[in-house]
């Protein structure tokens, strides 16, 4: 505005001459020339200065277009040939994979802790309880009324066998007894037998010496025929006595062996008296009850094991912890405490942030140029640091793993998707959603 009142207060300027020059850059200096004819000697000292000046910031404005356009070229034209020459993604996300969390029993949900959406969850933390308060405990009772049961007849059990035990002691004590007594009594008819024996070989003697002096005095007639024959008959009989009562000696030996083994031997009697039978069975019956104790005490055992199994068991199907076997955050809330679930419903998702990947589309030629176990670089849009990976997976035009936060379909400028795998510290900060791209280092071949 002031160039133009300026312009408006001096005279007009003249006519250009026919010889001046009439194209742009002619009409363009004598217009410079119009705006400074009239200004501050400082600006245009002589009417030779004016035209020079005018002319010299033509040429500034005009280096600065180029300038700026070479700049806008050279930003906007960068980003395609750096795609051209590196291999690079087209598109690129971080990633995380998705876990899960279903309810292995049916009942409702109960909050065990506060938790909305976004919350960071350590390894191992409960995050929601399902109680079922309609759990089948018919078998834990069944199980509790027989160990009940069999403890209530222990203690029967084991007082028969103790009285049985003391029975089976006492008959053990009479048989001793007996046997014992057998056994003098069997010393003292063998010791009597021997005095008999002793007896009958003297009454042997005297009838032998009877005979031979009769036999003598029957030749010289002074002895009968007669009496001759009876003392001969009398010592027969003294030998037949005498030979008798050994016998009699041995046999009584025999019984009192049999009787020092435990077995008796008489004519009236079997091999073992009363006492002795009546205390075998009751050690057998001891024995017999002894057995039984010893089942019901296993019985017992097992049924108290097999209680702490089943009480395992029902608490497992009346309440169940949902905990989360990774460290992530809480992605997606699929119930809320109150709600009825059927055993297998998802619960909730959790984020992966241990595991963190980027998906990335890239172009048929770099696909083919790449190999498993290639490093790989991403690099966020936001400026922010970049996060180095390798290449884990490459699945071209084939679907997506489905346990994504974000579906890699949604990267849909190329078809030929990757999956790199980061373990750096900025990937597990879990910024699922940063986009950028990923820059591959180039794979060198052995030769």
């Amino acid at each position: 505005m002031m160039d133009r009142s300026r312009a408006a207060s001096v005279d007009p300027a003249p006519a250009p001459s026919p010889d001046q020059k009439t194209d742009a850059k002619g009409l363009q200096e004598a217009l410079h020339e119009q705006l400074f004819a009239n200004d501050e000697p400082s600006h245009a000292p002589d009417g030779q200065t004016a035209p020079e000046s005018g002319r010299r910031w033509s040429y500034l404005r005009r280096g600065a277009k180029i300038a700026i356009g070479l700049a806008i070229v050279a930003v906007f034209g960068w980003l395609p040939l750096r795609a051209i020459w590196e291999n690079s993604s087209v598109e690129a996300v971080l990633n995380s994979r998705l876990v899960t969390l279903r309810t292995p029993i049916g009942g409702r949900v109960a909050a065990a802790q506060r938790v909305t959406d976004q919350t960071e969850l350590d390894a191992g933390t409960v995050v929601l309880r399902v109680v079922n308060s309609r759990g089948d405990r018919t078998l834990l009772d069944n199980l509790r009324r027989q160990k009940s049961r069999l403890e209530n007849e222990r203690p029967s059990l084991a007082a028969k066998l103790a009285s049985a035990q003391a029975a089976q002691k006492d008959l053990a004590r009479q048989a001793a007894q007996f046997r014992d007594g057998r056994v003098l009594q069997l010393e003292a008819r063998i010791a009597e037998i021997q005095t008999s024996i002793e007896a009958a070989a003297a009454r042997r003697e005297e009838a032998s010496a009877a005979v031979e002096r009769a036999s003598s005095l029957a030749k010289s007639g002074n002895v009968s025929t007669v009496e001759l024959s009876r003392l001969t008959r009398e010592l027969s009989v003294s030998q037949q006595t005498e030979l008798g009562t050994r016998k009699r000696l041995d046999a009584a030996k025999v019984e009192l062996a049999a009787a020092q083994n435990g077995s008796f031997l008489g004519d009236s009697y079997n091999d073992r008296p009363s006492s002795v039978q009546r205390e075998e069975e009751m050690r057998q019956r001891a024995g017999d009850l002894e057995a039984d104790l010893a089942r019901t005490d296993t019985d017992i055992a097992w049924l108290a094991n097999e209680i702490i199994v089943e009480e395992v068991r029902f608490a497992d199907l009346s309440e169940a912890n949902i905990t989360t076997p990774v460290a992530g955050r809480v992605w997606e809330m699929m119930t809320s405490p109150g709600e009825d679930v059927q055993a297998g419903q998802p619960l909730l998702k959790v984020l992966d942030c241990s595991g963190t990947v980027i998906t990335a589309n890239v172009t048929e030629a770099v696909y083919n140029r790449l190999q498993l176990g290639d490093r790989a670089t991403f690099e966020p849009n936001d400026g922010g640091e970049p996060i180095f990976g390798t290449v884990v997976n490459l699945t071209g035009a084939a679907g997506a793993p489905a346990n994504l936060a974000i579906n890699p379909d949604a990267l849909s400028k190329e078809p030929y998707r990757v999956t790199v795998a980061s373990r750096d510290a900025a990937a597990r900060a879990c910024t699922v959603g940063r986009t950028g791209r990923v820059v591959f280092a180039r794979h060198e071949t052995a030769p």
